[in-house]
């Protein structure tokens, strides 16, 4: 990437959203029944996805933003260890073809959508926080990965979903060392010891997050944790010494990219103008009425920063139920 210039202005803030991750949390908060145009395209992650996208706009009021997607199923990370996230549920087919009509919709909106062949969402989203830190600003990092924990610092915050897409925990360094007992750099050494279940990451057998922050903290680290394998007794110590080269292997593959090529730097990601008329006939296809206004509000004209729409009604239309009944417009954190 290019090298480091002066820094933005101290009021500068960096929203990264993890696209495909948010969207599939969307697609599970509405019921696809529900959501669906006259002509059969389903529509509940992309009403999700626009939903979360617009109470982020309107509560945190960043000056620049950036949507990273994955881009295919082989990454590096599948290279070195074929059975990487290997076993999951094929993806529904309702939700097949949302995720090109939310791309879509971002473009529509000016915000820039970002993927690279080979790589993971998470490592463009580590490389721009990352940056954006170093160039003086504030981040927020909307993503359900928990990677991306090994992000926060006192100047990267990211937002977790704990309720579909409308309760999210900000994770800041006192609630990541809260939760699991090790700062936030630490985290992936932790989750290299316990496994991690969704990218199919087996851990030490009966070791969970209680005993690897003990390890952690008790030997200053994973590095002297197997260094120093053989002064942990029992059955846990012998599980560890068995599956080193395991914990090894997650320890690489969970590491998150910092320091990727994008041909883009933060700076570059503020909020232009979108082209409204796009943005009337995506919604007009997809049946959204009152979200085209709530979009339309949010949309900068002549290049002005984007607008808050909290003066535009929300949308409680039938459909949506309990789930818009149970939102808020507020970040909790538990």
């Amino acid at each position: 990437m290019p090298s480091r210039v002066a820094p933005v202005s101290n009021d500068a803030r960096l929203l990264l959203i993890d696209g495909h991750s948010m969207a599939f949390r969307a697609f599970f908060a509405l019921p696809v029944e529900n959501f669906t145009t006259g002509t059969g395209q389903s529509t509940n992650a992309i009403h999700g996805f626009l939903s979360m996208l617009l109470r982020l706009l309107e509560n945190e009021a960043p000056t620049h933003i950036a949507v990273a997607f994955d881009e295919g199923a082989t990454t590096f990370r599948t290279e070195e260890y074929a059975e990487y996230k290997a076993g999951r549920e094929e993806t529904p087919q309702p939700f097949k073809g949302q995720v090109p009509l939310i791309r879509e919709m971002l473009k529509a909106l000016g915000i820039r959508e970002i993927s690279r062949e080979n790589f993971e969402a998470d490592d463009i989203l580590a490389t721009l926080a990352t940056h954006g830190a170093a160039d003086g600003m504030e981040v927020l990092v909307a993503s359900g990965d928990r990677d991306t924990f090994q992000l926060v610092t006192d100047d990267v915050t990211v937002l977790y979903p704990v309720q579909g897409v409308t309760v999210l925990n900000r994770m800041t360094p006192a609630a990541v060392q809260d939760k699991y007992g090790v700062p936030p750099h630490r985290y992936p050494e932790l989750a290299a010891l316990t496994g991690e279940s969704a990218d199919n990451l087996p851990g030490v057998p009966g070791v969970g997050p209680g005993f690897a922050s003990k390890w952690i903290n008790q030997f200053d680290g994973l590095d002297n944790v197997i260094a120093r394998a053989d002064e942990i007794g029992g059955k846990k110590g012998e599980a560890l010494r068995a599956h080193i080269p395991d914990v090894l292997r997650n320890r690489r593959l969970n590491h998150l990219l910092t320091d990727m090529d994008l041909g883009v730097e933060p700076r570059d990601l503020t909020i232009t103008g979108g082209d409204r008329e796009a943005i009337r006939a995506l919604c007009d296809t997809l049946e959204f009425n009152t979200l085209r206004d709530r979009l339309l509000a949010v949309v900068p004209v002549d290049g002005e920063a984007a607008a808050q729409a909290q003066g535009v009604e929300r949308e409680v239309a039938a459909d949506a139920g309990a789930w818009l009944a149970g939102a808020t417009s507020r970040i909790a954190l538990d």
